[in-house]
């Protein structure tokens, strides 16, 4: 045997949930706005007490009330009170707003920590670009004063094999010689495999 549930203070003046939510299946307007009447009040009560916030706790509490409408075919008087199913409902709906709140509040933390976050580290890159330019400069002293030459005219005034060999007044096979024997010598210098 059920127990009788009491929402207001009159058990006398209270309508039969269960009758009610059986007629609302059948699509009866009528018993919805009766159960609607019944109900609203202590569902807006759970949500407002899982929510805290007043304008959410009515929006989800609508939206209660509209699954209540929807969903009434879905009741089981066996499985318990028909108030007991609308509460649960209820409760269940806040939770969801409350955990769907709280992702949406983790994906925009995300979102703002990956624009503010570098595509890269701009002090490791200075770092390393400027150790990478000292390794040049002692590789390019261990060259004889001809490849460094030679080299320097090349790659870093961008001069043409034959505009080197003009410059430094030797021949181009001359300058072509000095130039790969000082490339290899830096390759191998800088640790560049081949």
């Amino acid at each position: 045997m059920k127990e009788a549930v009491y929402i207001g203070g009159n058990p006398a003046a209270e309508p039969d949930l269960e009758r009610l939510l059986h007629e609302v299946a059948l699509g009866d307007q009528e018993a919805f706005a009766a159960v609607y009447d019944t109900v609203a009040g202590p569902v807006l009560g759970v949500v407002r007490a899982v929510l805290r916030d007043r304008a959410q706790s009515e929006e989800v509490a609508q939206d209660v009330l509209v699954e209540v409408w929807r969903t009434a075919p879905r009741y089981r008087p066996e499985r318990g009170t028909a108030i007991n199913w609308i509460l649960t409902l209820a409760h269940r709906r806040a939770v969801d707003r409350v955990r769907s709140v709280e992702a949406a509040a983790a994906r925009d933390t995300r979102a703002a920590l990956l624009d503010r976050t570098p595509e890269y580290d701009e002090v490791t890159e200075q770092v390393e670009t400027r150790l990478e330019q000292e390794q040049v400069r002692r590789c390019l002293r261990t060259l004889t004063e001809l490849q460094r030459q030679s080299l320097t005219l090349a790659y870093y005034r961008g001069l043409t094999y034959r505009q080197v060999a003009e410059a430094l007044a030797l021949p181009l096979g001359t300058v072509k010689t000095r130039l790969r024997d000082g490339l290899i010598r830096m390759r191998d210098c800088l640790g560049v495999s081949a």
